[in-house]
Formats: C-alpha cells, sequence, structure tokens
C-alpha cells in the first residue's frame, strides 16, 4: 500500500488550519494550503497560530502546481466551492484521493463531477469545536473523521489508505457501516445547532442550560428527520436524543461555525441548512415552516451586518 504524505488543504478556515496542525505535528507529511487571489496573498505573508503555536504551512497558487497531491483535503464553505473547483483539479494524478469535510450534502458531488467520483470519500466531520478568532485559530476537541463509500459505489479509494493516513496524524475517525446516513445525521444537526446558536448569537453553554433553546434546536431536527425516508435514511428521535447527549459533553463555551459568521459579519451556510431543507419539503409537499422562518431570519441578519465579509 502506497502511504499517503502529500497533503494539500483548500479551505485555511478554523478546520481547514485544525487539521493542518494536526498533519504537520506528525511524522511523514509534507502539508501545503492552495489559494488564489487574496487568500493567497494573506496566508503567503503570515503564519497560521494553532492554539497558539505558529506554523509555517506554506501556500500553493494552483496555476503552480508541480506535483500532484496524495491527499486533498477540502474545507471550505459552501459558497466559496464553485470558484475553488478548477483549482482542485489541478492538484489531481493517478492516485490522489478527496476527502470533503464541508457541511451539507452536495461537495462530494459538485467535486466529482469536475474531479471524478473515483476520486472522492464520502466524509463527515464530527464534533471538532475549532475556533477562528482574533486571526488565531484553536480547538479543544479533535472531533472524528467518519468517511466511506455510498453503499451502491462498487469502487473508489482504498479505505484502508485514508485511514492510516489520519492515524498516523492523530485524527480520530471512523468507517461506518452506512456514510449516507451518517451524512444525513450530521446534516440534521446542522440544521438544528448550528442554525439555533445563530438566531439566538449563543455558544453551547446557552443549550446546557435553557430549555427554550434546545426545544428550537430540536424543531428545526425534527424537519429533517421527517424528510429523511423521503431520501431512503431512516433517522428518528433516537437520533436526536443521540446528538443532545453529544452536546451535553461539549466546552459551554463552544461556538459553531454559523454563529462565529454571524459575530464576524461573514456570509453563513444557511442556504444549504435550512435552503436545503425548505428546497426538499416543497419538492415532497411536507410543511418545514420552523426551518423557513429561521431561513429568513438569518437572511435579515446577514443583510444588517455593517462589515459583510465573502
Amino acid at each position: 500500500m502506497k502511504k499517503i504524505k502529500k497533503i494539500a488543504i483548500v479551505g485555511a478556515g478554523a478546520m481547514g488550519a485544525a487539521y493542518g496542525s494536526m498533519f504537520v505535528d506528525a511524522v511523514g507529511f509534507s502539508v501545503a494550503f492552495v489559494a488564489r487571489g487574496e487568500r493567497y496573498q494573506r496566508l503567503k505573508k503570515q503564519s497560521v497560530t494553532v492554539n497558539n503555536r505558529l506554523y509555517n504551512i506554506p501556500v500553493i497558487h494552483p496555476e503552480t502546481v508541480s506535483e500532484p497531491a496524495d491527499l486533498i483535503l477540502v474545507a471550505l464553505k459552501h459558497h466559496h466551492l464553485a470558484d475553488a473547483v478548477n483549482d482542485i483539479t489541478t492538484l489531481l494524478g493517478a492516485d490522489t484521493v478527496i476527502l470533503s469535510v464541508m457541511n451539507g450534502l452536495e461537495s462530494e458531488t459538485i467535486i466529482g463531477a469536475a474531479c471524478g467520483m473515483e476520486k472522492m470519500v464520502y466524509a463527515i466531520a464530527l464534533g471538532i469545536d475549532a475556533l477562528h478568532e482574533n486571526g488565531r485559530f484553536s480547538y479543544d476537541n479533535p472531533g472524528k473523521i467518519l468517511f466511506g463509500p455510498i453503499r451502491e459505489q462498487g469502487s473508489g479509494p482504498r479505505l484502508d489508505r485514508i485511514q492510516e493516513a489520519l492515524q498516523r496524524a492523530g485524527i480520530p475517525n471512523e468507517i461506518p457501516p452506512d456514510i449516507l446516513r451518517a451524512m444525513w445525521w450530521k446534516f440534521m444537526i446542522n440544521v438544528g445547532i448550528n442554525q439555533a446558536s445563530a438566531v439566538l448569537r449563543a455558544p453551547n453553554g446557552v443549550f446546557h442550560k435553557s430549555a427554550d433553546a434546545r426545544a428550537l434546536m430540536r424543531s428545526l431536527m425534527e424537519e429533517v428527520v421527517a424528510l429523511a425516508p423521503r431520501a431512503g435514511i431512516e433517522l428518528g428521535e433516537k437520533e436526536i436524543d443521540e446528538w443532545f447527549k453529544i452536546l451535553a459533553g461539549l466546552s459551554p463555551s463552544g461556538k459553531t461555525s454559523m454563529l462565529q459568521d454571524v459575530e464576524a459579519g461573514r456570509k453563513t451556510e444557511v442556504e444549504i441548512f435550512a435552503g436545503k431543507v425548505v428546497d426538499l419539503g416543497r419538492a415532497h409537499n411536507l410543511p418545514t415552516p420552523v426551518n423557513q422562518t429561521v431561513q429568513r431570519i438569518i437572511r435579515v441578519i446577514e443583510s444588517r451586518s455593517p462589515t459583510r465579509k465573502p
């Protein structure tokens, strides 16, 4: 088995920086960010600080790529993906594998259409509490990457090769029996906690203490549970309760990515959360009033930001 050595990270936000630092701290990896434009210039001029440690991770412009990557880790916000897909193709080689830890249900299909589905691994990042504040990145809990092939997919990258690399980097990981169900479960969680935290401006501790905050989160998630059978996915109250147990163990000061975006005046991923739920509800003639309301609230919050950033 050819070991993964060359890591290219597309997306230098909180998750990209956290995973980048984990690979750098391990033995046997060459790690680089891939970017263009303003992000390329910024990353080229400054080091990345993760958990109060400086990391001099190089940045590669996609037009100057000289060697293919063994593993491409995609950690972008959804609204940045369309502009980055062509850049990802410049990193491809015969043995390249692509792991997307992006939110939502669509990134693998979008990337695979350009790069080849045979190079894709379906994945979710669960429980990582990466933060980006005051130009610095931090995390307490590395969480876990769940990955695997879709049930109907008969070929693709060797999972043991990816698992060996993640384990060598100290990144907790798991290959679940049904990755598609795991992706829907993560989608359900994001629809709940990300959006509720954004409209309430609430870190995890608010959900630990407030029954009303938990009730809002549950109402958002229940609309995903109602839609899941239309995609052949079994989700129920048991899965919601499972998430509540995980949430109880998270740091009270932890903040979701959407809350961080709202606080920083950045565009959120509401369209792949509430927007996706509302679209699926219309397609299947199922009501989604809670997500529709939250979608409208977050759109207003975005439009009123005096420092709106991409």
